[in-house]
């Protein structure tokens, strides 16, 4: 992944032949042209339990119809970060109740939602341009 500075506030990624656009909002200095970083973050956790989530239908040939899932977090002011995540999840009236317990493990499997529950390591390196 490959990360540049178009102007101003936006940061943009390049990965797999996207280009994933992201600004900050007016009050944040930026043009609000684009989703900000940390809303990607959150639309990344809730498309990756969402994938799951319709995976699961399919597989069981349920139907989807009517399926929403919405999430919602609590935000710490003091420490300015998240400290707690919700999915919920609205099904369909004709969803069987036999299926709730393994669709709520479904979510629960999402990569993105693992990978926050036992966080990689970290590192920061540098390294300066060649001489032209």
């Amino acid at each position: 992944m490959e990360i540049s500075f178009p102007g101003n506030q936006k940061v943009n990624a390049s990965l797999n032949g996207f280009e994933i656009r992201t600004d900050q909002p007016a009050e944040g200095g930026g043009e609000g042209s684009a989703p900000a970083p940390f809303d990607l973050f959150l639309a990344s956790l809730g498309t990756c339990a969402g994938i799951y989530a319709i995976s699961f239908f399919q597989n069981r040939r349920l139907n989807a119809e009517g399926f929403k899932m919405t999430l919602d977090f609590s935000w710490n002011e003091e420490k300015h970060l998240l400290d707690k995540i919700s999915f919920t999840l609205t099904l369909p009236k004709d969803f069987p109740e036999k299926y709730i317990p393994a669709l709520k493990k479904s979510v629960e499997l999402c990569t993105v939602k693992r990978t926050l529950a036992e966080p990689p390591e970290f590192e920061t390196r540098t390294t300066k341009q060649s001489p032209a």
